[in-house]
């Protein structure tokens, strides 16, 4: 059986575009669905009395997967919330800033101007020019540092660009001067190896239904202890209730730690998606996705190479700066009516993205990617361009 086969994309579809949302295996979404039978069969049973058992021993599979302790992580429904979540526990005030780069999700640039403006804090948006030269990069961001700043936030993989930031380095420096990190990890798991604790910045947040083929609403939010007690979640819940444990039962889904409580429930809500996490990592560790990663990224290589070939225009990485995903340069045309033309004439879903003026096309190579992918995307674009 292919590896594509497993999923459940329509097979009429070249689908190159799995870093959006991602594609979720027939076996996790089985996974998935015998959670919500088994919670509809009492729900009470499974939600008020079984649930922090059951997700602290998914999030205990999750954090062998990233590296980190399951006490500092916490079930979230996508990375977006994850920023908000820290975003709003800051305390901020008029006249601190915030310290980013150009390249961030646009969501979550709207959730840090929100939350700027209501408290009378600043975005400070560095530009990180292109071809991308990682190793400028730190001294380029924190360059920007001022007395004001209170927190750094980038991405750990842009989702415009596809590059693969420096973001231990950037986490490290910023933890000398006295400033919060937190890293956008929505593209990392499962798409590049990952060590949170080596990564060492005060929060990060990813999905785990992009590269980690999760269910959609599964993701994750991982804060240092030292952190737990600042973050406050975005629904207020029985978690804060201080009696919520004379409640009969209600102690097993509020959780025992600050973290847990506070952010662990959220009212009622499914949590199936998190429950079938441990599937999902299954999944990958019996396909070896870490050689499916090295195949997907040097199919990626090799499709932006054509891709340069075609249009003369330069690439705007280096091998090493990109995973399975990738941007290319493509001559400016109105990004929706080429997206919109790939997919109806060439049954081909891909996004085209805006970055500084320049159209770029960002394909994604899962590993149920092959080269034949790559070939029809190089056709088309032949055929419009």
């Amino acid at each position: 059986m292919r590896v594509r086969d497993e999923f459940v994309l329509d097979p009429g579809v070249v689908f190159l575009n799995h870093g959006s949302f991602g594609a979720c295996p027939v076996e996790v979404l089985a996974a998935q669905q015998a959670w919500q039978r088994e919670m509809e069969r009492n729900p009470v049973e499974l939600l008020a009395r079984r649930s922090a058992a059951l997700l602290r021993e998914a999030r205990e599979k999750l954090a062998g997967f990233l590296g980190a302790r399951a006490d500092d992580l916490v079930f979230v429904s996508n990375a977006t919330t994850g920023v908000n979540t820290v975003a709003r526990s800051l305390d901020l005030g008029p006249g601190d800033e915030v310290l980013t780069t150009d390249h961030e999700y646009g969501a979550c640039d709207a959730a840090w101007e929100w939350v700027c403006r209501r408290e009378g804090a600043r975005v400070v948006r560095v530009p990180i020019p292109l071809p991308f030269e990682p190793a400028e990069l730190p001294d380029r961001l924190l360059s920007a540092v001022t007395a004001h700043t209170r927190v750094v936030y980038l991405s750990h993989i842009t989702s415009t660009t596809a590059l693969v930031f420096p973001v231990a380095e950037v986490c490290r420096r910023a933890g000398e001067l006295g400033i919060l990190s937190l890293v956008d990890g929505a593209h990392a798991p499962g798409h590049v190896p990952l060590d949170l604790e080596a990564v060492g910045a005060d929060f990060y947040t990813g999905n785990c239904h992009k590269w980690m083929c999760a269910p959609k609403g599964a993701g994750f939010l991982h804060a240092r202890a030292e952190h737990h007690a600042r973050l406050d979640a975005l629904v207020v819940s029985w978690g804060y209730c201080a009696d919520a444990d004379g409640h009969a039962g209600f102690a097993a889904f509020t959780g025992s730690t600050p973290l847990e409580r506070r952010l662990q429930w959220q009212g009622t809500r499914d949590i199936s998606a998190f429950l079938a996490v441990p599937a999902a990592i299954d999944f990958l560790e019996r396909h070896d996705w870490i050689a499916a990663a090295a195949r997907g990224h040097a199919l990626a290589v090799a499709t932006r190479d054509r891709v340069v070939r075609l249009t003369g225009l330069p690439a705007i990485c280096r091998d090493a700066d990109c995973g399975q995903m990738v941007a290319a340069e493509l001559p400016w045309r109105d990004p929706e009516a080429l997206r919109r033309e790939l997919f109806e004439r060439f049954r081909i879903e891909v996004p085209l993205t805006v970055h500084a003026g320049r159209l770029l096309v960002r394909p994604s190579f899962a590993m149920y990617s092959t080269s034949s992918d790559g070939d029809a995307l190089l056709a088309a674009l032949e055929t419009v361009l």
